[in-house]
């Protein structure tokens, strides 16, 4: 019976103290601006894996060729827009952090991105080094004249997702996230112009966030005039948000483990052309089809194309919930 009333009263005391972790607001714990971005960030200067026509700098080269550097208090990630039939491939920038981490809120204050230019697949994205083992999530991404983001999972085999909590005009085009599936993963195709592209910049750009939890990995983006006043004051609340652009759960079923799935991820910015995905849809687009016969040709050819596809970045946070919160006679409260 004292046994009894003991649990009776630590079952209380669990329940209260779960109910404040839960609520507990994620704590900041890395900065990424003008003070530090090149500082954290690593150049990727090797071949491209996804087949474009592009030479990617080294931070020496791209510093020299005013490919980065930073612009008007941000970060400015940009692409060669001179060079005529550039040898090898047009110049370009691929950046990714140092530091990995495994479940976050990651927002990303954007004043420009590239895209809505045909030949030209700019991306944000995350991944751990063991691919696709290990997960990606691409959060920004698009090819040739897109208008609208793309949001992707790629992982190994076993993880299918669901829609459940997504706007419902984002389309979930699968649910199979397995890159061996042709490369395609699972992925939403968003509806609003205003969130990359041209329509983005037109706005001043935004803001990106994507909380990733054991349950879900959720996508917002803010206009550049209706950023929520808890990420402008550095607390941001997820829960106050309205309904994510993109929501990937796992679902009651298990499709997911998505601890099993993704782990260890670090950051990505980068802008390539063709490749994989621009080069093989060419001809699907009227508009880029009509200006050269491939896409590789009209990007080596027309430099000038391209002196809008360029990042300007003015911030990225990332923001980490509480784990775990020690309690009475050794009992543990999971956030």
């Amino acid at each position: 019976m004292r046994a009894s009333k003991l649990l009776t009263r630590l079952g209380a005391s669990i329940i209260c103290a779960a109910s404040l972790a839960n609520a507990a607001s994620y704590t900041i714990v890395d900065t990424y601006d003008k003070s530090n971005f090149f500082t954290d960030f690593n150049f990727f200067s090797s071949t491209d894996p996804t087949h474009g026509f592009v030479t990617y700098s080294s931070a020496i080269t791209a510093n020299s060729s005013g490919l980065a550097g930073y612009v008007d208090g941000g970060v400015f990630l940009g692409v060669d827009h001179t060079s005529t039939n550039p040898t090898g491939g047009r110049g370009s920038t691929r950046v990714t952090s140092n530091k990995a981490y495994t479940h976050g809120l990651f927002i990303a204050d954007i004043a420009h991105m590239p895209g809505s230019i045909c030949g030209v697949w700019p991306s944000l994205w995350t991944f751990g080094g063991n691919w696709p083992t290990q997960g990606e999530i691409d959060i920004i991404e698009g090819v040739n004249d897109a208008t609208t983001n793309t949001v992707t999972l790629h992982t190994s085999s076993g993880c299918t997702m669901t829609s459940t909590g997504s706007l419902p005009t984002s389309n979930l085009t699968g649910t199979n996230c397995n890159a061996g599936n042709g490369n395609d993963g699972c992925g939403f195709q968003t509806t609003s112009t205003t969130g990359y592209g041209t329509g983005f910049n037109a706005q001043g750009g935004g803001v990106y966030a994507m909380e990733w939890t054991s349950s879900s990995i959720k996508v917002w983006n803010f206009a550049r005039t209706a950023i929520p006043a808890n990420i402008a004051s550095g607390s941001p609340d997820p829960t106050t948000w309205g309904t994510p652009t993109s929501a990937f759960g796992s679902g009651s079923n298990g499709g997911c483990n998505i601890d099993q799935h993704f782990t260890q991820h670090n950051i990505v910015f980068d802008t390539t052309f063709c490749g994989d995905w621009a080069g093989n849809v060419w001809t699907e687009s009227a508009t880029c089809s009509k200006l050269a016969p491939t896409c590789a040709g009209y990007v080596a050819a027309n430099p000038s194309a391209f002196a809008e596809a360029y990042w300007l970045i003015n911030s990225v946070k990332v923001y980490q919930a509480p784990t775990t919160a020690a309690g009475k006679r050794g009992v543990s409260f999971m956030a």
